[in-house]
């Protein structure tokens, strides 16, 4: 494996196609694989959450979410190869899923945005099948009951439509109950799969500017948030540079 550490949190050097032949490893093994990626949100918010960074760090696939992750890599001298975004590394797997037969289970948004990822999926791949879905609302006594029906499911691959730090908790503390080879947080992605709202322009995908794409979308939800993690993820990043300087000039 072939995994660097960018500000204290490891992160492993695959590009896209490298991600998939590791994660149908997990499936052929039938071994239990959290995915988990890593975006300016998380690298701050694993600063005040211990349990974030310590599932974070156990996770057994750690991709690069967003391109400042993929820049702060290159200016630490440990340059990352690409950014495996979690939508498209989604989508790529739903279509494998259908080439190799694999089922797949989609759980967490509500109700009408998770059967509308089923639909667009069947719509596209005819031949997908299609282990189970269900909606993310519950409440915690539900739990137990959910990772049972998802373990009865016998589905390929897991993927969570709920937000971090959530959606990593909830695979930490049940994927030895639901026994699927490969569990995957995908945040937002069910809503844009769903046509409930719309992927950044590739051009800003690029550049790193999409957040400024998801801010004009949900104004009211996103614009807090990256005022804060933003400008906090790029003062980590110049501490990191300084005292790896201050290092190299020992």
């Amino acid at each position: 494996m072939s995994r660097i550490e960018v500000m204290g949190c490891p992160v492993d050097s695959y590009n896209m196609d490298q991600t998939i032949v590791e994660v149908e490893k997990s499936i052929h093994n039938k071994s239990m694989c959290q995915h988990v990626v890593v975006n300016v949100s998380k690298f701050v918010e694993m600063q005040s959450d211990s349990k974030l960074k310590e599932i974070i760090a156990s996770c057994d696939i750690i991709n690069a979410d967003g391109m400042p992750i993929v820049w702060a890599s290159w200016l630490l001298g440990v340059p990352l190869p690409e950014r495996v975004a979690g939508v498209d590394l989604f989508q790529e797997l739903i279509r494998v899923c259908s080439e190799k037969e694999y089922r797949p289970f989609f759980f967490g948004a509500h109700e009408g945005v998770v059967k509308g990822v089923v639909e667009s999926f069947q719509a596209k791949y005819p031949t997908l099948d299609v282990a189970g879905y269900r909606n993310g609302y519950y409440s915690e006594d539900e739990e137990a009951a959910i990772a049972g029906m998802i373990k009865e499911s016998k589905a390929d691959m897991l993927f969570v439509g709920f937000s971090s730090p959530m959606k990593e908790k909830f695979l930490n503390k049940w994927m030895p109950v639901m026994n699927v080879p490969f569990c995957m947080g995908v945040g937002g992605s069910f809503d844009i799969v769903a046509g409930k709202t719309k992927r950044a322009p590739v051009w800003m995908q690029k550049t790193g500017m999409e957040w400024s794409y998801r801010i004009i979308q949900e104004p009211r939800r996103m614009w807090r948030r990256y005022a804060r993690t933003n400008p906090a993820f790029m003062w980590m990043v110049m501490k990191e540079m300084v005292g790896h300087d201050h290092n190299n000039n020992r």
